[in-house]
């Protein structure tokens, strides 16, 4: 247990953060499955762009590293393009 107001403070800050990471990150993940499930090709490139932004507003709040976000567009790109 902390014994300084201000470890009891950081302990409440970050619980409330992660909950707030953990919602967007679990919608982001929701949001990619989402995606690579159509089977679509015009519907995934219309889906496509707000996955795209939701990821880089993660990356701008550090919900997600900038890399691993990156990885994901690419890896959505190539999925699109496999759909024929």
């Amino acid at each position: 247990m902390a014994n300084h107001k201000s470890c009891e403070k950081r302990i409440r800050q970050t619980k409330k953060r992660t909950l707030h990471n953990r919602y967007y990150a679990k919608t982001m993940r929701n949001a990619v499955r989402k995606l690579r499930a159509i089977t679509d090709k015009e519907e995934a490139i219309k889906l496509y762009p707000s996955v795209q932004k939701m990821l880089d507003k993660l990356v701008k709040t550090n919900v997600i590293h900038k890399n691993k976000a990156a990885n994901i567009k690419s890896s959505l790109c190539a999925h699109i393009q496999k759909i024929g």
